[in-house]
């Protein structure tokens, strides 16, 4: 009997010393960061001049094409730029099919929800393009007027949040990228159009004496470009940013700036 009292109290001493060891109560692991992959695959609308598009010799070019090639080299991974349907950039990233998009994308609150930003790289405003000799002078005048946009593009987003000036539109005309909208403008087809700033001004540089540029006051807030990741991807976010951040010191960024815009305008 008394073999037996030793024996169960050598083993609930044992067992207390392993409890012990345990620490307590075990904390749940964090969330590992994903490493960073073996190739980049950039998503990107590929006629949105001129931060993405192809040249007459079918070739992908662009501001950021040139940033991110830049990057990518700087980071030894190798980039592959791949183009995807705009509406549905959201369901490409997160199903893994891109790594980023990195295509004059505006970062937004709703955005910001589904997706993981770099820090903003340009500003970018929502300006009304017309063509030459409209009596279209303003937001005010485009009352009863047929009015083209790119589909699920910034331009969408903010005639979303303002449904009363929405009314007074007669008709939304929507395209697949900012070109067509500009295209079907100049054939007479729609009023006027709203979009980015920078692709508008592009394409009117293109057909000289064709457009105006209403730029006395944006449609919507004045939003800002970001490259965009999954959610979990911090790793590939912090070594791109980090990229970036060098690139602006040493003036790389704004040499590309220049190449494109004639200006330094990276933030």
């Amino acid at each position: 009997m008394r073999k037996m009292m030793m024996l169960l109290m050598s083993l609930a001493l044992v067992a207390g010393l392993i409890a012990g060891c345990g620490g307590g109560e075990k904390k749940a692991a964090a969330p590992a960061s994903k490493e960073a992959p073996k190739k980049i695959v950039v998503g990107l609308d590929d006629n949105f001049p001129p931060m993405g598009f192809k040249n007459e010799k079918n070739e992908i070019v662009g501001f950021d094409i040139d940033m991110a090639k830049e990057a990518s080299k700087r980071l030894g991974i190798p980039v592959e730029f791949k183009p995807i349907d705009w509406s549905s950039k959201e369901a490409e990233l997160k199903s893994g099919r891109i790594d980023c998009i990195w295509n004059g994308l505006n970062i937004t609150e709703d955005r910001k929800k589904n997706m993981l930003f770099s820090n903003p790289y340009m500003e970018c405003k929502q300006l009304l393009f017309v063509p030459v000799g409209s009596a279209i002078k303003g937001q005010a005048d485009l009352k009863g007027k047929v009015v083209g946009m790119q589909s699920a593009s910034t331009a969408e987003i903010n005639l979303e949040k303002d449904p009363e000036f929405a009314k007074t539109l007669k008709e939304v005309k929507k395209y697949p990228d900012c070109i067509a909208a500009m295209m079907d403008m100049e054939a007479g087809r729609v009023d006027a159009i709203i979009t980015d700033e920078i692709v508008g001004r592009y394409y009117m540089s293109k057909k000289p004496g064709k457009f105006v540029c209403l730029d006395a006051k944006p449609v919507g807030p004045v939003g800002y470009f970001g490259i965009a990741f999954r959610k979990e991807d911090t790793a590939l976010k912090d070594k791109v940013q980090k990229t970036l951040d060098e690139m602006k010191k040493d003036g790389t960024s704004g040499k590309i700036c220049k190449k494109w815009f004639n200006a330094d305008i990276i933030m």
